[in-house]
């Protein structure tokens, strides 16, 4: 018999349908049912990828006898963290102030009925005792002896923890001038935790940290050589810090001098995206990479997919094959984009057409990563002789076993030159082999049970995709990927978007959940981008309006920043305002920078303060964990150093492809906002309008607040832009 959460959205939650334990959703109908029977409540928190939370659920929620206890002793509320990462944020934190170290997934709090302070918290628990852990049975009987015999002190702990939550992000904004030292601090942690070997920081597990990548890519595109001859970090320990060439001149003193000349930030990104790209993280087979890796080689992950990882490293991959022209990376970028579209696109036929899915499970068939690796005899049957030699050199499968000491999960384990050496094949040959032997892998990989797949739309995480396609689309001048883009944005736009409010996600009985500060940051961020490669006045306004809701429901107006919830969302025993990027960037600090990129393009002076008002509530956080923040210090490098905009007004076809043309021949476009209107685009909205961006045939450059005189050629475009360049460097 199904209990209460078998007409759940969440896949998650639906596979806990059957479980013996009487789970109910959050909802006002279970917490008042805690109160009525005075009983504590039994928060389980997970998503549907997790490993660990399968484990949990086969272990302890499918089991009659612990059910019954946990029946009988509490009530029992499953949540997905995905469709409520508010109250994931909160437990979370009142884990790590309970028991003094992170928390994670599946997340097991104890709540007082009354108040929903936790009392008592975890993660995974065993059945039976193992590693030190006591079993869950164990754990049940004991916090709800102690809850029913020391009540006083689980008063008194809950007082201390509420007023602790209630503080927590209640720092006073920073007065004084903003200035470049915590981007400072920021590079020199980075530098001290780098991998020289294998890219990111060093030590597993390994996790792709895009935000700090992204950081390092803006700073080495914003510093002209020979700019500054100082440290990144004055310390004895620090390392020189070198960037390369600009795209655009330099006017800010504090961050003129930070740098040294040089291009070790980029070459860091490129080190850590070549071994990313040749590692197990990577599907070598299918495309894609999984959430991360448990060791420090990149080799073995946890192997669930999830769709906002792909979306923060397909931009990063576009810009790292420009960068370095390296072919893995551009190969990387096509094969993600093939992923996407086969395996994550919703199909027709519902109301979720052409919006992303949310994740792949890391298991199948009760086993995790059985979908993903190999026998090495299974390969060398799949494959012909001269297939296998080149696959097994590439893929690692002529060395010892790398998962679990009975199977392989493919690596890039040599260059394609070595191999095609050691055979004495020309490389084009060896190269046809191997395409030959993954197209055989990838078929016969098709006929296994695929994992699960999390079928959740999420307007958060389409919102990020959306933005990665498009600066992928971009960089690259791929068509297909703004296609993508412009499809998902449309099944936001019509299904998330209603009566002027957006909400955190939709399936077909239509939009629930208020939608939380990154729903709002991270569309309002989308819209920008995709801007640039279509305008289109609608997504302009869509723009503006949601810049408007940040402002109106979700900015602390006493200390400035953004609250995670809207003003009238449901009352928890928390409000967070989050600075710090985690698995996803920082709201606050994607709309920081968006608000930043609005406000310079349509001239709106409440968007810029508003982005100067997040930069100072955040700014103590900033300094005191540097590279966690690195989202927030991408939008005080943009504040200090405005990024370059290029609005652009054509009238034909063959106009704007001659601009678009001359802008690329300006080098990189990574610190530069271009914006291409076309005449018949009518009358520009809002405060866009009087801006008087002028119709047919014309150019307007500026900096922040600063616009040089109309552009009437295209060569004019490029020419201006490479000499700022060149000058800055002189």
């Amino acid at each position: 018999m199904s209990n209460r959460l078998a007409n759940e959205t969440s896949p998650y939650l639906r596979q806990h349908a059957d479980n013996p334990v009487d789970w109910w959703p959050w909802n006002a109908e279970a917490l008042a049912a805690a109160r009525a029977q005075d009983k504590p409540i039994l928060l389980s928190i997970g998503y549907s990828a997790c490993h660990w939370c399968h484990v949990m659920a086969h272990e302890s929620f499918e089991d009659e006898a612990t059910a019954r206890l946990m029946n009988e002793k509490f009530i029992c509320i499953k949540v997905d963290r995905e469709e409520r990462p508010d109250l994931d944020r909160i437990y979370q934190l009142a884990h790590q102030a309970l028991t003094r170290r992170g928390g994670g997934w599946p997340l097991t709090v104890f709540l007082a009925p009354d108040d929903l302070a936790p009392f008592y918290a975890g993660t995974y628990f065993p059945k039976e005792a193992r590693h030190g852990m006591p079993p869950f049975a164990y754990v049940l009987e004991q916090v709800r002896g102690f809850w029913d015999t020391r009540r006083d002190a689980v008063r008194a702990q809950n007082a201390t923890l509420r007023e602790f939550l209630e503080h927590y992000d209640a720092g006073e904004a920073h007065d004084g001038a903003l200035d470049d030292a915590p981007i400072r601090a920021t590079l020199a942690q980075i530098e001290r935790n780098f991998d020289s070997e294998y890219g990111g920081h060093a030590g597993a597990p390994k996790f792709p940290h895009c935000p700090e990548m992204e950081l390092l890519l803006d700073l080495s595109s914003l510093l002209p050589p020979g700019e500054g001859a100082r440290r990144a970090d004055e310390g004895e320990d620090s390392q020189k810090s070198t960037l390369p060439q600009s795209a655009a001149p330099f006017p800010h003193p504090a961050l003129r001098a930070t740098f040294s000349r040089g291009e070790k930030e980029k070459q860091m990104v490129e080190l850590t995206l070549t071994r990313m790209a040749e590692g197990g993280i990577h599907d070598q087979v299918g495309g894609g990479f999984c959430r991360y890796s448990v060791d420090e080689r990149w080799e073995i992950p946890h192997f669930e997919k999830m769709l906002y990882d792909n979306a923060q490293l397909l931009p990063l991959y576009a810009d790292g094959a420009m960068i370095g022209g390296n072919g893995l990376r551009a190969e990387v970028v096509r094969r993600l984009g093939e992923w996407l579209t086969r395996e994550m696109v919703a199909g027709p036929g519902t109301i979720k057409h052409g919006a992303f899915y949310s994740a792949l499970d890391a298991d199948s068939e009760g086993e995790e990563g059985r979908f993903y690796v190999w026998q090495r005899d299974e390969v060398r049957a799949l494959l012909d002789a001269d297939e296998f030699a080149v696959a097994e050199r590439r893929y690692g499968f002529d060395r010892p076993p790398n998962f679990e000491q009975h199977a392989w999960n493919p690596i890039v384990a040599q260059p394609l030159e070595a191999i095609a050496a050691a055979l004495n094949l020309p490389v084009q040959q060896a190269d046809a082999l191997l395409s030959r032997a993954r197209r055989k892998l990838f078929a016969a990989r098709a006929e296994r049970t695929p994992p699960g797949l999390d079928d959740k739309i999420l307007t958060a995480w389409n919102a990020l995709m959306i933005s990665g396609l498009v600066r992928a689309a971009r960089t690259m001048d791929n068509p297909a990927f703004t296609a993508l883009a412009e499809s998902a944005l449309e099944a936001l736009r019509a299904n998330a978007w209603r009566d002027g409010r957006l909400y955190a996600s939709f399936d077909d009985r239509g939009a629930r959940l208020p939608a939380y500060l990154d729903d709002h940051a991270f569309l309002l961020d989308a819209l920008l981008d995709l801007l640039q490669v279509d305008w289109n006045n609608r997504h302009l306004e869509w723009a503006t309006r949601l810049a408007g809701i940040l402002l109106e429901r979700f900015e602390d107006h006493e200390r400035g920043g953004f609250f995670f919830t809207a003003h009238d969302h449901e009352k928890l025993i928390q409000r967070p305002k989050p600075f710090a990027d985690e698995a996803l960037p920082s709201g606050n600090g994607v709309a920081a920078r968006a608000l930043l990129r609005l406000g310079h393009l349509v001239g709106e002076t409440r968007y810029l303060d508003a982005a100067e008002r997040t930069l100072r509530a955040a700014y103590a956080t900033m300094t005191q964990m540097p590279s966690a923040c690195a989202t927030l210090q991408r939008a005080l490098g943009d504040f200090l150093h405005p990024r370059t905009l290029v609005v652009v007004r054509f009238d034909s076809v063959e106009e704007d492809a001659a601009w678009r043309a001359a802008l690329h021949d300006a080098g990189s476009l990574r610190r530069i906002d271009a914006y291409f209107i076309p005449d018949h685009a009518g009358d520009l909205p809002g405060t866009l309008a009087a801006q008087k961006y002028a119709s047919g045939g014309i150019a307007y450059v500026c900096r922040g607040l600063q616009c040089d005189p109309p552009i009437h050629a295209s060569r004019l475009l490029a020419e201006k832009l490479i000499g700022e360049t060149t000058r800055a460097s002189q």
